[in-house]
């Protein structure tokens, strides 16, 4: 089971890297104007995007595999799997985005900022639940 966490670890890291840097590249995109920059952003994202996409399957999964291998429960646990179902929808909505700009739709960049810190509140709670495992 050592072997799962880590490479659980390891998942949630790297999924994380692409859930904190496409919301970035999506402010760098709404603020580019040439045609060579917008069509390089797009490349980006995508890359990223189906990069990062693995990274959370696994994640999930061997979160899941742990989870039934070490029978944790609690409202702590709760709660924490409902934040990883929301940064799931995260993740689908980021790549709704990167559609969207890749049409050529754009919103502000003050939009892209703001939805950048959507998984760094997540994941502070997510560590907090993890780690105190509080009694509610």
């Amino acid at each position: 089971m050592l072997w799962i966490k880590a490479f659980h670890i390891v998942f949630v890291i790297t999924w994380f890297a692409g859930l904190f840097y496409l919301p970035r590249l999506f402010v760098y995109h709404s603020l580019t104007d040439d045609e060579a920059g917008q069509a390089r952003f797009v490349v980006m994202e995508r890359r990223l995007y189906r990069f990062t996409t693995p990274s959370a399957v696994l994640a999930v999964s061997l979160g899941l595999w742990l989870w039934q291998g070490f029978g944790f429960s609690g409202l702590w646990l709760d709660l924490k799997v409902s934040l990883v179902a929301l940064l799931v929808l995260y993740h689908f909505y980021l790549g709704v985005l990167s559609q969207e700009l890749a049409r050529g739709s754009k919103r502000t960049p003050t939009f892209y900022r703001v939805i950048n810190e959507v998984p760094v509140l997540i994941l502070i709670a997510i560590v907090i639940l993890v780690v105190v495992k509080p009694s509610f």
